[in-house]
Parts: structure tokens; C-alpha cells; sequence
């Protein structure tokens, strides 16, 4: 292959589903994102519930800490703790039936812990609660009260509202 033909070539487009409940065995979805190349752009399609907090910030921080060109796209659903990795998308976009479930963060523990473990679960959840909702709308680059609108108590919000604030863009199908 001669150069000519290298420079001719389009560079790789990385697309990538996040789909599901975010959780425990996000491994392949990390590294489809660390196989992009620092700095590169990708294209991200949500279509998911939400799920762990920890794994919803673990996306953003993969994102923003490999400086990545993200863009956003949810084609179905995108609630929860999934809006953080959206909102932390470059550019974004949603459909006429996108939805968005904005709601404060959950902290739900099935295991049977002792009073002291508790308490200090009360303490980093509370600290948790408090920094997400600035953290959404910092990454949002939106107001702090229309953020704390749509979590308390929670709402729905469709594609064509997260427009109209100016959030995403709106693709008609």
C-alpha cells in the first residue's frame, strides 16, 4: 500500500451501545470505549433504565478523563443514573419518543449490615446525593434549578423537552 492510499482511508467510526442496566459486569463496555483512541470520537446509543450510580460515574469519568469526542444518541430509553454518561457526551441528540426518567439517587442494599456500616452508608450517600445533581448539570452545562426541577420529586422528560432546554438536539425520524 502505497501512502496515497493510507491517507485516503477513513478513520475507524467507533459506535457503541449502552443498553441495559449499568451494574456490575460493564467490562466490555469499558473496553469498547478505552478501544477508541484518546481524543477520538465515537458514537454512544442509549437505550437503558439506569442502574449503579458508581457505574454510571465510572462512564463519565472514562469519557471526560480519555477526552473523548462523544456523541450521544438515545434511541429508546436513557433514565437514571444512564443520563450521567449522556450528559457527558459532546454533542447530543434525541428522538421524538426519547425518554429521560430524571429522579433522585436511590440507595436500595439488600445485605444485612451492622448500625455502624449503616451510619457511614447514610454519610456517602447523602454526600452522593448532593454532588450528582451538580455534577449532571455541570456536565449538562445547564441551570442547577431546572436539573433540581426534573429530579425533585422526578419527572419524565421526552426527547422534544430536553430540546426545547436546550440540552440535546432533536432528530425527526
Amino acid at each position: 500500500m502505497n501512502h496515497d492510499e493510507e491517507d485516503d482511508q477513513e478513520p475507524e467510526k467507533y459506535e457503541i451501545a449502552i443498553s441495559g442496566e449499568l451494574g456490575e459486569d460493564m467490562s466490555e463496555l469499558y473496553e469498547k470505549l478505552i478501544a477508541v483512541p484518546e481524543g477520538g470520537e465515537c458514537t454512544l446509543y442509549f437505550d437503558s433504565p439506569g442502574g449503579s450510580s458508581y457505574a454510571a460515574s465510572a462512564l463519565v469519568s472514562l469519557i471526560k478523563l480519555r477526552r473523548l469526542k462523544a456523541t450521544g444518541i438515545v434511541i429508546g430509553e436513557c433514565s437514571s443514573a444512564a443520563i450521567w454518561p449522556f450528559a457527558a457526551c459532546y454533542q447530543r441528540y434525541v428522538t421524538r419518543w426519547s425518554v429521560l426518567l430524571f429522579h433522585p439517587m436511590r440507595w436500595q442494599s439488600e445485605e444485612n449490615i451492622p448500625l455502624a456500616e449503616a451510619r457511614e452508608w447514610v454519610r456517602h450517600y447523602k454526600f452522593l446525593h448532593e454532588e450528582m445533581d451538580v455534577l449532571l448539570a455541570n456536565l449538562f452545562g445547564a441551570d442547577e434549578e431546572l436539573i433540581n426541577r426534573w429530579t425533585h420529586p422526578g419527572k419524565f422528560v421526552i426527547g422534544p423537552e430536553l430540546a426545547e432546554a436546550g440540552l440535546a438536539e432533536l432528530i425527526e425520524l
